[in-house]
């Protein structure tokens, strides 16, 4: 299974449209989760009519989207325990945040906000940001995540571009 990892897409209020390459990745996966941020209800509707989504509210995300997502949302795809929460708070604080809202259980955990790509492994548990599609206010580079999962869970954050 392969699932695209996006957060902080901020479509139309710092990007007109997902990158190209995006949407690519997106039409090659099997799920998109989404770490919040979308801001505007017409990207979220193009992403679920793309592919099955999992998301949660960001903290820039419009009053219809707060109708329709959750601010934290936990699953299970083949057997590994996900949990998915935008953040909030000081980005220096980001990954302790998170790991007050997730126990050790789980396998995986998404979330956005600081729009800076972030990847560590803490015992069982694989923490990842992928940053932003669409923003590099934060980073250097734009960027979006990847999950494998066959028998094993492998991620990583992808560059958009050169």
């Amino acid at each position: 299974m392969r699932i695209c990892i996006i957060s902080d897409t901020h479509i139309p209020d710092r990007y007109e449209e997902l990158p190209v390459q995006l949407v690519s990745e997106i039409k090659q996966s099997d799920l998109v989760i989404h770490a919040g941020d979308f801001t505007s209800y017409d990207l979220y509707q193009q992403i679920r009519h793309l592919k099955p989504l999992k998301a949660v509210l960001g903290n820039m995300d419009t009053p219809e989207l707060r109708e329709h997502l959750k601010e934290k949302e936990t699953f299970t795809v083949k057997n590994f325990k996900i949990g998915i929460m935008h953040g909030y708070g000081n980005p220096a604080m980001m990954l302790q945040t998170i790991k007050e809202n997730f126990d050790n259980s789980f396998d995986l955990v998404v979330f956005g906000h600081s729009h800076t790509p972030f990847q560590e492994k803490s015992g069982k548990t694989t923490y990842l940001n992928p940053g932003s599609p669409t923003d590099k206010i934060f980073a250097p580079y734009n960027t979006f995540g990847i999950v494998e999962i066959n028998g094993d869970l492998r991620a990583k954050i992808e560059r958009i571009g050169p």
